[in-house]
């Protein structure tokens, strides 16, 4: 039967033998006339590819099913999903030879309405992605446009005072304010925080970890666990066999609920999202002495760079260099080039 139709989804399905092969496909429609046409459509174009070398067209929902089938194992694979989502209205009735700078320039121009440059850079930059791999990879097309993201600053650096964090946990229900309170003690990223299951967690030698299926930089991550984390997790024994933080039974799956803006509402803080709390742990870890090393390893970052952005926040960790010159000049008017001049460069007989 070359159309038919599946249990699991509302939309017609074809099936084509070709060249010793099946192919079945979602036709992307519930109208059987257009899902008809499809499959005609298919038909033809795989008799061009056999018979003349024609490369088939290929539609962007064909790709998207691609690609998803692909990075399925990444991180950020929710994420990725969320802005296809997104984008689906753009460019879901389009095939990829139709994804033009003009598409682009549309996508941008929408959400630039309701989000930042760094955000539309983060949906056009998923767009280029799979259009390269539809090149480069799969050779679905010849060409694919070349896209233009936004330039963007230094990255965010918001961080709140320990008297802010005690005026939110105030405001929050008592099941988001431990999830809060362990954020602020571990630095760990929401996914990590919301996703830690007790088989990764020791509280006899006070240590958790993230796998590295689970962290962003692919490495496992060591977490030591502070007085206050500990405190923390014992309040969350018996709650459930598998994960750590829970709700009524249920593992958390968000942290950014409307619980948590409007505790934020009313303790006066404004600007301030969910990531914030590990910039927050960042600082204060910079401003209590913590090297660049230790705080490295401690927030799992693959190099350095991304810690050097606190190195501001701790200037006395160079007091001990910048005063190795001391010697040298101490006991010298520096208002007086002749006699510094001759102390720094030593007598010329």
């Amino acid at each position: 039967m070359s159309l038919y139709k599946r249990t699991d989804s509302p939309h017609w399905w074809v099936k084509i033998s070709h060249g010793g092969r099946t192919i079945q496909r979602s036709a992307g429609t519930d109208d059987k006339v257009k899902a008809q046409e499809y499959h005609d459509r298919l038909k033809v174009s795989l008799w061009e590819e056999q018979r003349l070398g024609i490369k088939p067209r290929r539609s962007w929902k064909e790709a998207v099913v691609h690609w998803l089938a692909e990075t399925s194992e990444k991180v950020t694979h929710q994420e990725d999903v969320r802005k296809l989502r997104w984008l689906d209205p753009f460019l879901g009735g389009l095939m990829l030879d139709q994804v033009t700078l003009d598409v682009f320039d549309a996508i941008k121009a929408e959400k630039l309405k309701v989000a930042g440059k760094p955000t539309v850079n983060r949906y056009l930059a998923l767009i280029r992605a799979v259009l390269l791999r539809a090149r480069d990879e799969w050779e679905w097309i010849d060409r694919a446009p070349k896209v233009k993201l936004f330039k963007e600053g230094p990255g965010r650096e918001r961080s709140i005072t320990p008297e802010q964090v005690v005026a939110l946990l105030g405001e929050l229900p008592t099941h988001q304010r431990d999830v809060v309170i362990f954020a602020f003690a571990t630095g760990l990223r929401q996914s990590n925080v919301l996703g830690l299951e007790w088989s990764h967690v020791n509280l006899d030698t006070a240590h958790a970890w993230v796998g590295a299926d689970q962290s962003k930089n692919r490495k496992p991550i060591a977490v030591p666990l502070n007085a206050t984390a500990l405190a923390v997790l014992r309040r969350q024994l018996g709650k459930h066999p598998k994960r750590v933080f829970t709700y009524r039974g249920r593992p958390l799956a968000w942290g950014n609920t409307l619980a948590w803006r409007r505790a934020l509402q009313r303790a006066g803080i404004e600007n301030f999202r969910w990531h914030d709390i590990r910039h927050t742990w960042a600082s204060w870890h910079r401003q209590s002495g913590t090297p660049t090393h230790e705080l490295q390893r401690l927030g799992g970052w693959r190099s350095s760079v991304m810690v050097e952005r606190y190195a501001h926040l701790a200037p006395d960790h160079l007091a001990k260099a910048a005063g190795r010159l001391d010697s040298l000049l101490c006991g010298y008017d520096l208002a007086t080039p002749t006699a510094t001049k001759e102390r720094i460069a030593g007598p010329t007989h």
